[in-house]
């Protein structure tokens, strides 16, 4: 009785579940990462723009632009220089996006994320 008292350890039914578990959180992890590294440029895209001395009264066009140069040296492609909002407050240009990705992760099933995207927040 004493020996069966000192014996830890996991069952192997036990560490099967703890791989399926470990394996879907890293694939949903690898699928939604990049969703997300992505958005950050994006945001740090429209902040620069948004900052950017020259461009304070600069046209939307030239906004846009500036935005479309930007992303295409970076390799974002989910939004469009079409797809950003331009507002002016106090001087400052103000620009946001909002988009959503859907990202594929097994059969049928899909994750829906929803991004809003502003450079004074």
């Amino acid at each position: 009785m004493n020996l069966r008292n000192k014996q830890r350890g996991i069952t192997l039914s036990g560490m099967m579940l703890w791989s399926v578990v470990l394996v879907l959180a890293l694939v949903l992890g690898m699928k939604v990462a990049p969703v997300y590294i992505e958005n950050a440029t994006i945001k740090k895209n429209i902040v620069a723009v948004a900052n950017d001395p020259s461009l304070q009264k600069a046209s939307a066009s030239q906004i846009r632009s500036a935005y479309s140069k930007r992303a295409q040296i970076d390799g974002t492609t989910v939004i469009t220089a079409k797809d950003i909002k331009i507002a002016r407050d106090k001087g400052q240009n103000i620009l946001s996006t909002a988009y959503t990705v859907t990202v594929p992760l097994f059969y049928n099933v899909s994750l829906l994320l929803d991004f809003d995207t502003r450079s004074d927040s």
